[in-house]
């Protein structure tokens, strides 16, 4: 059996993973969970992934995996080339402290299941993307100088890494939330990059099988 991924479009954490995927070459079943629908709230799915969250990442002997950061590492654990962290511990530090200001700081602000919450609460549209653009922008304002030193054509040097994984999926919810790119030269390069190279074209929200504009 082939991995399977339950995925959605257009969500950033199975956006981070399928891009992983792709640049390791591993063959995957993706399963699309419709989460403005709900689906991922069904006792089925709920059974897979207690948090009612996507991705899940179901391997070949049947473990299910959660945490898209938790799942990216274990890729690179099964299928070590090409390699997503670099070899020198201080700098496999820096990499993942990129990754996590996206996927722990910056993404549970505008994810979702928090949008929808403040929607609840009678917070107006343009209130809610003002929320989600502010932190976006904190994240990008301390991303920014890390991939302007580290950086050599990617996040982190000349290669994508699990930093490049977190990072494109996050430039393009930005675009959702009108963030102006232009304060932020570096990341911007590493996005116009990823958008010519196979791994990220067939990893983007629009290539999925359940996207919808």
């Amino acid at each position: 059996m082939s991995l399977r991924l339950y995925t959605a479009a257009r969500a950033a954490a199975p956006y981070r993973v399928r891009i992983a995927l792709n640049l390791k070459g591993v063959a995957y079943d993706p399963l699309p969970v419709n989460l403005v629908a709900g689906e991922q709230h069904a006792p089925a799915y709920a059974a897979l992934n207690r948090q009612e969250l996507v991705p899940t990442l179901e391997t070949a002997d049947g473990t299910l995996l959660t945490q898209s950061l938790s799942i990216l590492e274990w890729l690179e654990e099964t299928h070590p080339e090409p390699a997503l962290l670099p070899k020198a511990p201080g700098e496999r530090a820096v990499v993942r402290a990129m990754a996590e200001i996206v996927a722990c700081d910056i993404h549970p602000l505008n994810n979702l299941r928090i949008l929808q919450a403040l929607e609840a609460h009678a917070i107006e549209a343009d209130r809610r993307t003002a929320w989600a653009g502010r932190w976006i922008d904190a994240g990008f304002t301390a991303l920014e100088p890390m991939v302007a030193r580290h950086g050599q054509g990617w996040a982190f040097g000349d290669a994508p890494t699990l930093a490049d994984c977190c990072l494109v999926p996050q430039v393009v919810n930005s675009r959702r939330f009108g963030v102006d790119l232009s304060p932020y030269p570096a990341i911007a390069a590493v996005w116009e990059r990823a958008k010519g190279h196979p791994a990220f074209h067939a990893a983007a929200p629009e290539q999925q099988p359940d996207f919808r504009p």
